[in-house]
């Protein structure tokens, strides 16, 4: 059964998780690069900051000579979000003694990804199971975090630098589908062409790029929609 529930961590994961945490931890590479951080220290924060928002505020925060103590202070307030995640997990694992004693590498591996799988897949799961389901979980989309770090700094040379860092987005936007439960053909339209476009109205204007973004992308999925729905034997969703 321990295997089965590793197993079932670890396709769950490569079932996409894997592959957005690899695809935006390769935008970090890329920050980390033109930030100057060296390409071990760049996975190494990854693996041990592991949130991106943390991350980011290291890599910006060294670039410009912050002192230590700021810089870590500075990545955990921005990953402060992981203690009511934290929180809210425990009832799953508060009556494993494993899982207890573990409790401070748990907490150490979470994403939000893997934070929003096991909430979602978790309470239907035997008691016992849960703890290997997670690690199975987490230990892959770390993995695919370490592997997206290093190939991003790598790549960062051969891309535009707009290019790579706007892989940061991706992951978000998988968070949204996932616990949105999106299924309206106008508004996957919406969140795609929000996040492809989002870091160029940014770059244009910090202070009004967001909200231009969503005004732009939310009409034209609209009339995207609209077209494919007027379109002779178009489907209609």
């Amino acid at each position: 059964m321990r295997h089965k529930a590793i197993s079932r961590g670890v396709g769950d994961a490569l079932s996409m998780p894997f592959f957005m945490v690899l695809a935006s931890m390769m935008g970090y590479g890329s920050l980390a690069r033109e930030s100057g951080l060296s390409l071990g220290v760049s996975v190494v924060s990854s693996a041990t900051v592991w949130g991106l928002p943390g991350q980011v505020a290291f890599a910006e925060l060294f670039a410009v000579g912050a002192p230590v103590l700021a810089i870590m202070l500075a990545s955990s307030m921005a990953n402060l979000r992981f203690l009511p995640m934290s929180l809210s997990m425990l009832p799953l694992f508060r009556a494993d003694q494993r899982a207890w004693r573990w409790r401070y590498i748990l907490v150490a591996l979470m994403s939000i990804n893997t934070w929003a799988l096991t909430l979602r897949h978790g309470p239907a799961m035997p008691q016992d199971q849960r703890f290997h389901y997670y690690m199975g979980l987490c230990i892959t989309c770390m993995t695919g975090g370490l592997i997206g770090t290093a190939l991003g700094y790598l790549l960062a040379v051969s891309f535009p630098f707009f290019v790579t860092v706007s892989l940061i987005y991706l992951n978000p936007v998988y968070f949204i589908f996932l616990f949105s439960g999106v299924r309206h053909r106008n508004c996957i339209l919406a969140l795609l062409i929000g996040a492809l476009l989002g870091p160029l109205f940014h770059l244009i204007s910090p202070d009004w790029g967001l909200p231009f973004c969503g005004i732009i992308a939310g009409s034209a999925a609209f009339w995207i929609d609209k077209r494919m729905k007027a379109s002779p034997g178009g489907p209609s969703l």
